[in-house]
């Protein structure tokens, strides 16, 4: 059955027909919200908000583009949304500065707790410097190298040209280093 054939069953009712849907890109979006948040826990809250959602706007979705990149734009907004959330909840409560989020990571190929240390570090300065950047060259930045996206279909969810989506990942870049060069350069 192709995508617009359950989208016509989920528009006339059958609410069976969205279950397909989300088990097709159940694990896409989860991905997808953990490289925004960087714990489990709350990337499977926001990939549900994010079918929620997608259930409840289904008839808004025109079917000009692949159900998958409307998916990641509900994903990729979602996840956005709940960052700015969480960080004016920290504001408010004055616990910490904005870069200051857990980073909880659960899988490693490797039994030796030092090279897992490491990694966890190495990831949290990364995640990090990826806050660092400005919210565009973020979402570009992760969707190309995390979710491995091609510029087209970037510049699908983030609604801007394929250029600009280009020219966001080749800053991001830039940035990234200029910070991890200098963070790894004040720590020697």
């Amino acid at each position: 059955m192709g995508e617009s054939e359950i989208i016509n069953k989920i528009l006339s009712g059958n609410k069976s027909a969205f279950g397909t849907i989300v088990k097709k890109y159940q694990g896409m979006i989860t991905n997808t919200c953990y490289g925004f948040l960087m714990n489990n826990e709350d990337a499977e809250d926001v990939a549900q908000e994010t079918f929620i959602e997608a259930y409840t706007s289904i008839g808004k979705f025109k079917q000009n583009s692949k159900l998958s990149t409307w998916l990641y734009r509900i994903a990729v907004n979602k996840s956005i949304d709940y960052l700015r959330k969480k960080k004016r909840i920290k504001r408010f409560a004055l616990t910490s500065n904005i870069f200051s989020e857990d980073i909880e990571i659960t899988d490693y190929n490797t039994n030796n707790p030092q090279e897992e240390i490491e990694s966890k570090e190495r990831l949290a300065i990364l995640n990090l410097a990826l806050n660092m950047l400005s919210k565009n060259q973020n979402i570009a930045f992760r969707l190309s190298k995390f979710e491995k996206l091609s510029g087209k279909e970037i510049s699908e969810i983030m609604n801007l040209s394929l250029s600009s989506v280009e020219s966001l990942i080749h800053r991001a870049k830039n940035n990234l280093r200029k910070i991890l060069f200098k963070y790894y350069n004040d720590k020697i």
